[in-house]
């Protein structure tokens, strides 16, 4: 048997790193952070405790790397050609990936906002968390002004509340929420008419 090649390590690595988070993922979202032991979470890994300390200092790094890799997929398609100004295209474009990873994505969504409503918890990221989330509201905010909006402020507020307060309604009842619908329905209230 040859030994295995910088590749070989770092696949291995990407592999027990995706496994690691993904276990960690559904715990957290289903059993809750506090509750959710490194152990615990190294066992059904399937890896020791000792080797998960190779991967994440710590469960609050591990937590961070779930929360951050989730908003990061979602804003790759918020302006995606990244030149700082948003159409309507691109708005219209957002909406629909935001359902669609939202239908796709449902235990991390579920984490996702149970964190945003456990202080305690929020706080061990929740500055990293705004810094990302930064562009996203000051673009907002010049495609709401550009295109006329009375008070762009409270739009991008509007805007953001709503896709949330989707987005949590959702998660916790998945089979009886009319998703399409109120997608439809966002879709056409930010629509330009010809």
């Amino acid at each position: 048997m040859s030994p295995r090649t910088p590749e070989q390590f770092e696949e291995i690595r990407e592999t027990t790193t995706h496994k690691i988070m993904e276990v960690a993922l559904e715990l957290f979202a289903n059993e809750g952070y506090f509750q959710s032991s490194i152990s615990k979470i190294a066992k059904k890994a399937g890896i020791s405790k000792g080797l998960m300390y190779n991967y994440f200092e710590s469960k609050e790094d591990l937590l961070k790397a779930i929360i951050f890799h989730g908003v990061k997929s979602l804003m790759e398609f918020f302006d995606p050609n990244h030149d700082g100004i948003l159409s309507n295209e691109e708005l219209i474009h957002f909406i629909k990936q935001m359902f669609k990873t939202i239908r796709e994505h449902v235990v991390y969504y579920r984490l996702y906002f149970s964190l945003m409503v456990q202080a305690p918890v929020l706080k061990l990221f929740e500055n990293e968390l705004w810094a990302m989330f930064e562009p996203f509201f000051k673009t907002l905010f010049e495609y709401f002004e550009h295109e006329g909006y009375e008070d762009p402020q409270a739009e991008v507020y509007l805007f953001q509340s709503m896709l949330d307060g989707v987005g949590m309604t959702y998660v916790s009842d998945p089979e009886n929420y009319p998703i399409d619908a109120v997608e439809n329905k966002i879709i056409s209230m930010y629509s330009k008419k010809s």
